[in-house]
């Protein structure tokens, strides 16, 4: 049965400990969350949250593999660059979709996950990268997962409002308030048909 993957990585090191932005491949993966639509097939469990470490890697490689659609936040400038090194494979086969990139061409400018997250559903990251960062070096291994996992949920319930409501919110200090952007995730299930079905000719 097809599935879509909703995921987040983060990293052993920060771009400044490595080099700068051109070293994607040194980064290193602490933990990669991710989460498993409903309609996925039971041998990977419906409707689950999921948390490997870099040792695991592979299997979380077999998941994306199978999926129809693979979802983040920023995993087009950040999350698959780093995540490359791991396979053998070009990760640009994967069908991708990038809520960060589609909320950019909408407001003409980046908006973070949490602003997005707060303004449409009333939740907040429970951290930021850099304490993921300290946590690695502390061998604090189940806060990141927890940490990780809760982005995946917030990204998640994110592509869900922008579903049902055609818009996300964020936070506009220009007018003191809530924005809305029109967003099309709603017809996602078209959109990866017309790949599916371009890809056969």
């Amino acid at each position: 049965m097809a599935y879509d993957v909703v995921f987040d990585i983060e990293t052993k090191k920060s771009f400044d400990e490595v080099g700068g932005k051109a070293h994607f491949d040194k980064l290193g993966i602490s933990v990669v969350g991710a989460h498993i639509s409903e309609d996925s097939s039971a041998s990977l469990g419906t409707g689950k949250y999921y948390a490997f470490e870099e040792h695991e890697i592979p299997e979380f490689e077999k998941m994306i593999k199978g999926a129809r659609c693979v979802i983040g936040f920023n995993i087009h400038h950040f999350d698959l660059p780093v995540l490359q090194p791991y396979v053998g494979w070009s990760l640009k086969a994967l069908n991708t979709l990038d809520l960060m990139d589609d909320v950019e061409k909408g407001a003409g400018f980046r908006i973070s996950l949490d602003n997005l997250s707060e303004s449409s559903l009333g939740a907040r990251k429970s951290g930021d990268g850099m304490q993921a960062l300290r946590w690695y070096k502390e061998g604090r291994i189940e806060d990141i997962k927890k940490y990780c996992l809760k982005d995946v949920e917030l990204t998640k319930k994110l592509l869900e409002y922008g579903k049902q409501h055609g818009h996300v919110l964020f936070y506009s200090k220009h007018t003191g308030g809530r924005v809305a952007i029109p967003v099309s995730w709603s017809n996602m299930e078209a959109k990866l048909a017309g790949i599916k079905q371009t890809s056969l000719f």
